[in-house]
Formats: C-alpha cells, sequence, structure tokens
C-alpha cells in the first residue's frame, strides 16, 4: 500500500514524565513502538518528537526520527509538520501510531491502511471494536463511536451511545448494528488533508468533548471505521499502565 507510519512522541507528560524515554525490556517506549510498526506493510516508520532527547534514542536504535516545533497544540499539528518536512503531499498516505502504544497490532495499522485506500470518499479512517462490558460502555475515558450505513463515522463522544432507550444495552457483540463500539486511537490519513489540518478552525463539539477527530466531522469530512473483533493491548498513560506493560513483556 506504500503508506507511511508516523509517531508523534512529546517529552512532557504529567502523569508520566518523559513518557517516550521509559525502558520497556531494556528499550525506550517510542523504539518499541516503532519498532512493531515496522512490523506492518509500512513502506517507511518515522517518529515525529517535540525533543532532541527523543531524536537521539530513536537514532540510537536505527529508528528515522525528526525533530518537529515543541509547542504544537495536538498531535495531529505535529504530524502536518512531519508531513512537510518529508515531502508527503496529495494521496500519500499517513497511519498516525501514538507513541505510547508499545504493543500496537501491525495487522491493525495494515486494516486501517487498507480501510483508506479502499475509500476515496474519505479523507481519514480510524478503528473500533465492539464492547460488551457495561463499565466500559459508562467510562467517559473510553471514546465511542457510532456508524453510518457505510461504516463511516457519524460521532464520537464520551458519552455512552448509541443509548437504549426502551432497555438495557445489549451485552454481546452478537446483538448486531446497535452494539456500542469503542473507538481506538489509530488514524490513518491523505497527507494532503493532514497538511490542511491546523488550519481548519476548532469546533465547538471537540471543545466540548476534547476529542479532535470531532473538527474533521465538523467541517464535512469523512471518516472511515475498520471494525476488528479485537481489543488492542494495552498503552501507558500511567506509572501503572508502564507496570502492567512491563510485566507483559517481561
Amino acid at each position: 500500500m506504500g503508506f507511511t507510519v508516523l509517531i508523534p512522541a512529546r517529552l512532557a507528560s504529567t502523569r508520566l514524565p518523559d513518557k517516550p524515554l521509559a525502558d520497556i525490556a531494556g528499550l525506550p517506549m517510542v523504539v518499541r513502538v516503532a519498532r512493531q510498526a515496522a512490523l506492518s506493510q509500512a513502506a517507511r516508520v518515522v517518529v515525529a518528537a517535540d525533543h532532541a532527547r527523543i531524536v537521539s534514542a530513536c537514532e540510537a536504535h536505527g529508528v528515522a526520527a525528526i525533530l518537529t516545533r515543541a509547542g504544537h497544540p495536538t498531535g495531529s499539528d505535529r504530524l502536518a509538520e512531519a508531513c512537510e518536512q518529508l515531502g508527503l503531499d496529495g494521496n500519500d498516505m499517513v497511519v498516525n501510531v501514538q507513541g505510547d502504544e508499545p504493543l500496537i497490532a501491525p495487522t491493525l495499522i495494515d486494516a486501517c491502511a487498507a480501510e483508506l485506500t479502499a475509500r476515496s470518499e474519505c479523507v481519514m479512517s480510524t478503528a473500533a471494536h465492539p464492547i460488551s462490558d457495561a463499565a466500559q460502555f459508562g467510562n467517559p475515558n473510553v471514546v465511542k463511536v457510532v456508524l453510518d450505513a457505510a461504516g463511516r463515522a457519524l460521532y464520537f463522544s464520551r458519552a455512552p451511545i448509541p443509548w437504549w432507550r426502551d432497555g438495557p444495552a445489549p451485552a454481546s457483540p452478537a446483538a448486531g448494528a446497535g452494539t456500542p463500539l469503542r473507538h481506538i486511537g489509530i488514524y490513518g490519513y491523505r497527507a494532503g488533508f493532514l497538511r490542511r489540518y491546523p488550519g481548519l478552525p476548532v469546533s465547538p463539539l471537540e471543545q466540548v468533548e476534547s476529542l479532535e477527530q470531532l473538527r474533521v466531522l465538523w467541517h464535512g469530512e469523512r471518516i472511515a471505521v475498520h471494525i476488528t473483533p479485537d481489543a488492542p493491548g494495552p498503552g501507558v498513560d500511567t506509572p501503572e499502565d508502564l507496570a502492567r506493560v512491563r510485566a507483559l513483556l517481561s
């Protein structure tokens, strides 16, 4: 498919200082993410860092990395600069893999790229999986997505959507189209759109939900959604998450 994986990496983190450089089984976390991404069908994998320490750590382990401006408000803004530095434009495809997902499945990266390749009407793609746990459905930290008939995103929310007016939500993915879907934070982009993204006005819904993908829908663009049956491996946001992933990979 000839796509590029871009991994945004920001050194500062309130809950886990120097998060991209956290050691996981002998490797900095961002390097481990890049090595997982390299197992996909991507033509290349590049880390877009906000600090020279991240670039140095990547280069020490043979991972391509570029230094971007420190003041970007979102990961998408950082990747837009990375597209400019790398000369990507038009229909070149980019998959955004988060720098705190050391257990990301290479097959999920490929599926996100393939979804965008198949959907010429969409500027982005992403992924989701069925929710069968009531606690996750009600958790505002678990982002939900609802789709149209063609499998494109209608809306993303921290609220439990869709809401069953006349009874409890189905407890099994076998329930069909009404089954709630958990959004997975991986994105495919057409590079031309990604370079335009920072110029789009911030949407009110994006501000309310604190979900930057709502800016895309607000401005009338379409996002294709790949449905996978499996939840992704745990990401790393806190010291407890880091300990869990270290234990899994030890």
